[in-house]
């Protein structure tokens, strides 16, 4: 077997033998009397997740997609309950709206914990745990008899489902190799954003034609079909919980105790690793010019698809007397773009790789290239962006046909589902990174709503979606302004790579 070959190796080996083992090398490599266990010829080991069968990996890249889309589904969802609601405890849609923002804001607080807690226990218990909480959170909305119940259930809710947004997204890059990383990962990041704009659609639908509470009887009967799908078909993933469980098979079939799983060699603890989570994200807000401006702007663009929950109703009943229903339907526009925007990732990753053609020396060599070879796509978004805005804003008269004003939505979808180089920028702190991203455009979110009807009924229809339009245009310079002068500001910060 040749996981039993040892090779001796001094303490000034370390840091290769952790290399080795992140890179997948066979065999083991030891360590102060230790044995690093690692996988067997690399990939090729039966107990590593990339070994597993291709249906098997897409099953599974299902599921947490699904997730995904039925968290943010839910989110939106709850809007189209605001009048029947209303009518029934009596509360103003200031409070209604409400329900919306601590749901979004409790999706933001969420992977502050589950995130680091993955670490060390692997991600399907905190899927099992976390998802089954999410489901208990869905019965007391579909109960309640007051308003409060339903605020306090939406913010839990939020946060405990934001474990598929916050974890599940390392599940795939656990399945894959980079070399086939592109498709999966591309369909996992549109789910999330797919959620919100279904969700109208099918509350719509439900609150047309039944009670309110039945948005929640049938988020509750989807979301325990996902829960019943993920104790069945997804399994730990997580590479050093694995290479961990491999460690102790092979203690007890060896009897030797120095085999050991690199994660058992970390001083790592739990409240240590929460703090940093807690803090680090915020420090990369605060000290790093170009990550806050790059999560600012995404977190703009976020933010205007959950103001136009509020924005849409107003809209398309007042100009053309869609009913609840239809209004849901006028959604179909941002979800066309977004679907629009995903099948150009392609393009995108051509660029890129010309881009790594062009390098010089090593890095080109290596095909790794410069972080801001992402940008292309934010560039060419944030030229997009600003332009469906307006029309959206100035077709959106009773003279003109809906169509039209749809068609400048599905623009603006298409322009907004932009990829960052974040993650290249900052490789050691990349979690960070994105919990930073997730923090923004939660918080973004939660916040436009709370004043985005009273916008458009004091501004008008076509000012009021000016206004973010300027935003818009306003932050439509950072991602061309990084692509060309990021490496400098690299070289000056104290957390990316340079």
């Amino acid at each position: 077997m040749s996981a039993e070959k040892r090779t001796r190796s001094s303490v000034q080996d370390v840091a290769g033998a952790l290399e080795n083992v992140s890179a997948g090398y066979s065999s083991s490599e030891t360590m102060n009397e230790s044995f690093i266990v690692s996988w067997d010829g690399g990939d090729d080991d039966p107990l590593s997740p990339r070994n597993l069968s291709k249906a098997r990996k897409w099953v599974i890249v299902f599921v947490v997609c699904t997730a995904s889309l039925c968290v943010t589904a839910a989110s939106s969802i709850y809007t189209s309950t605001y009048d029947q609601m209303e009518a029934e405890f009596g509360n103003s849609r200031l409070v209604s709206i409400l329900g919306l923002s601590l749901f979004v804001l409790g999706i933001a607080c969420g992977p502050l914990l589950f995130s680091p807690l993955s670490e060390f226990y692997g991600r399907r218990p905190i899927y099992l745990v976390a998802w089954t909480v999410y489901v208990i959170w869905i019965v007391p909305q579909a109960v309640a008899r007051n308003i409060e119940t339903i605020l306090i259930a939406r913010f839990l809710d939020g946060f405990s489902g934001s474990t598929f947004l916050a974890v599940s997204g390392g599940t795939v890059g656990d399945l894959f190799a980079k070399h086939e990383l592109q498709l999966p990962m591309a369909i996992f990041s549109v789910s999330p954003f797919l959620g919100p704009c279904i969700g109208p659609l099918i509350g719509g639908s439900i609150n047309y034609n039944l009670n309110w509470r039945w948005t929640y009887y049938c988020l509750l009967m989807w979301a325990f079909a996902l829960l019943v799908a993920i104790v069945v078909f997804i399994p730990e993933t997580y590479h050093p919980v694995l290479l961990r469980r491999k460690a102790v098979q092979l203690r007890q079939s060896t009897g030797d105790l120095r085999w050991k799983a690199p994660m058992e060699l970390s001083s790592k603890s739990i409240p240590r690793t929460i703090g940093i989570s807690l803090l680090r994200p915020f420090q990369l807000l605060i000290f790093e010019p170009m990550c806050l401006c790059l999560d600012i702007f995404s977190a703009i663009l976020l933010a205007i698809l959950y103001l136009f929950f509020g924005a849409f109703p107003l809209v398309f009943s007042t100009n053309y007397g869609f009913n609840l229903w239809q209004v849901g339907l006028s959604f179909l526009g941002i979800c066309c773009g977004l679907i629009i925007g995903t099948m150009f990732d392609p393009v995108w990753h051509r660029i890129r790789a010309r881009l790594i053609e062009n390098l010089d020396g090593e890095i080109a060599g290596e095909g790794h290239g410069e972080p801001e070879f992402r940008l292309p796509s934010a560039i060419v978004g944030a030229c997009i962006v600003p332009i469906g805005l307006f029309i959206f804003a100035w077709t959106s008269t009773p003279t003109t046909h809906w169509i039209v004003p749809m068609i400048g939505c599905m623009i603006f979808g298409i322009g907004s589902l932009s990829q960052q180089s974040k993650v290249d920028a900052y490789p050691d702190y990349a979690a960070s990174a994105l919990a930073a991203n997730a923090f923004v455009r939660c918080l973004f979110s939660a916040i436009f709503p709370l004043f985005g009807r009273q916008m458009y009924q004091g501004l008008g229809f076509q000012w009021a979606s000016s206004v973010v339009a300027f935003l818009t245009v306003a932050m439509m310079p950072f991602p061309y302004v990084f692509f060309k002068y990021g490496k400098s500001l690299r070289a000056r910060s104290r957390f990316a790579k340079s």
